[in-house]
This record gives C-alpha cells, sequence and structure tokens, in this order.
C-alpha cells in the first residue's frame, strides 16, 4: 500500500505540473536564457566586437584535458600560463588573464590585441564576463538535480567556445600600414 501512495503522488505532482505548464526546461533553452540574460556581456560577443575590431595576432592555446585547472604563475623568468600539464610563457599578467579566460572555454586558438596597452582592460572585462556566465548558469539551474546542473553548465560553455572558435583567431602576424610619407601629397 506504501508504494501505490508513492506512485499516486508522483502522478498527482506530475498532472499538478501539466495543469500548470511548469514543465522543465530543456538544456538548450537554459542555455539560450543565459546567452540572453548576458546581453552584450556575452564573451564571445565581447571578442566578436572589441577584440577583432583592433589589430590582432593569432595565439594558440593548448587543450584543457577533462580535470585540469588553468594557473597564472609567477614564475624567476617571468609570468606563465598553465593550461593543464602544460605551460606558455606571456609577457605580462594582463596577457596572462587575457588567455586563461579562452583556456577556461577551451578554445584552442584566440585572437590577441597586438597593442599591449588594451588588453588589461579586455583581460577585465572578459574575466568579469566569464564569472557572470558561470553564476549564471547556476542561477538558472537552482533547485535542479547536481547533473542538471553540471550539464548545463558544461553547454553554456561549449556554446561560447563554439562561438569563439567561429568567430576566428585572425591572422598570426599583425597588418602593418606600409604607408610611411609624411608630407602631405599635392593635387
Amino acid at each position: 500500500m506504501r508504494a501505490a501512495t508513492a506512485t499516486e503522488q508522483s502522478a498527482n505532482e506530475s498532472a499538478g505540473r501539466a495543469g500548470t505548464g511548469a514543465r522543465p526546461a530543456s538544456v538548450e533553452s537554459l542555455v539560450a536564457e543565459v546567452k540572453e540574460r548576458m546581453g552584450e556581456e556575452w564573451p564571445p560577443r565581447i571578442y566578436r566586437e572589441r577584440v577583432l575590431q583592433m589589430r590582432t595576432r593569432s595565439h594558440a592555446i593548448p587543450q584543457l584535458t577533462k580535470n585540469a585547472g588553468v594557473e597564472i604563475l609567477h614564475t624567476l623568468l617571468g609570468i606563465e600560463l598553465k593550461v593543464g600539464r602544460r605551460r606558455i610563457s606571456c609577457p605580462d599578467l594582463a596577457t596572462a588573464r587575457y588567455l586563461s579566460v579562452f583556456a577556461r572555454a577551451g578554445a584552442m586558438e584566440v585572437a590577441v590585441p597586438y597593442d599591449i596597452t588594451k588588453i588589461s582592460r579586455l583581460a577585465d572585462e572578459l574575466e568579469s564576463a566569464w564569472q557572470r556566465l558561470l553564476l549564471l548558469a547556476e542561477h538558472v539551474t537552482r533547485g535542479r538535480a547536481a547533473a542538471t546542473r553540471s550539464r548545463v553548465r558544461a553547454a553554456v560553455v561549449k556554446e561560447a567556445r563554439r562561438e569563439i572558435e567561429e568567430a576566428g583567431a585572425g591572422t598570426a602576424v599583425p597588418q602593418f600600414n606600409q604607408n610611411t610619407r609624411q608630407r602631405p601629397q599635392r593635387i
């Protein structure tokens, strides 16, 4: 008799949900909700609209393995970005912070601004956007099973990686203006 009440109870709950229209959202719809809430702070959008619009050079990032992390190391030889077991030497902390966002996303190749004065501000924006992305993924899955939360988080990161890779990494060497003439042209 106790099993019958548990079945009746679950049937009543599902009937109640069907009557109110409170159907559990799919992973894709939760990813779309996170992306919509992020708006202009969506990391791939910042990358497309702010980074790729300036002169850049492409930079390869090692593939992040499943249980490995991304760390910024301060060594005697300078700043290094540790992705899994591989280390990348970086010219400064801002570049390491900038690349760490893309390494966490799992991008293999990204564009790095050639003007080093702009990297720090972009690193700040991208790090903030990345943290907000993870917090929103947690927020939209509040009260759900741990497996669902993990699946949504992975899907959000996968969508961000897909959009970053779709945008491309630019050229390996930046384009320079070859015109060095300083006198005004006569007409």
